[in-house]
């Protein structure tokens, strides 16, 4: 019998990484197409999301990778709501 506990501090570790550079990434490319027009930056963001969306769900049942998946959801989720927030106060435009 193999020993297979799951690594939980490294895993962790790596979806919180992963989480604050996707919610960096969102906020800033965000940024640049709502300078742009605020309406290109929403429809890009669904529809990249929409088409990652398969491919990171897949992801979900490989060892490594599926400690990415609950970070990109996670980092997807606090980019989008942190442009909300900046779009709110006015801080984006």
């Amino acid at each position: 019998m193999t020993d297979q506990r799951t690594p939980w501090g490294t895993g962790l570790t790596l979806a919180g990484f992963v989480a604050v550079v996707t919610a960096i990434a969102v906020v800033v490319l965000s940024t640049g197409l709502v300078r742009v027009h605020p309406l290109l930056a929403i429809g890009l963001n669904l529809v990249a999301a929409g088409g990652l969306a398969p491919t990171v769900w897949g992801w979900r049942t490989t060892p490594v990778l599926r400690w990415v998946v609950p970070g990109l959801i996670v980092g997807v989720a606090a980019g989008w709501l942190a442009m909300l927030a900046l779009a709110a106060t006015g801080a984006v435009i």
